[in-house]
């Protein structure tokens, strides 16, 4: 990934996430999707 994508999901958990709990968010860079 890039610095982007992380920057990208910490927005995504300071504005969008009202009820996300115990997850682990995955910036790979969608690798994890080959898998």
């Amino acid at each position: 990934g890039h610095p982007q994508d992380v920057a990208n999901a910490v927005v995504f958990l300071v504005r969008d996430s009202d009820y996300i709990s115990g997850q682990v968010i995955t910036v790979d860079g969608g690798r994890s999707v080959c898998l």
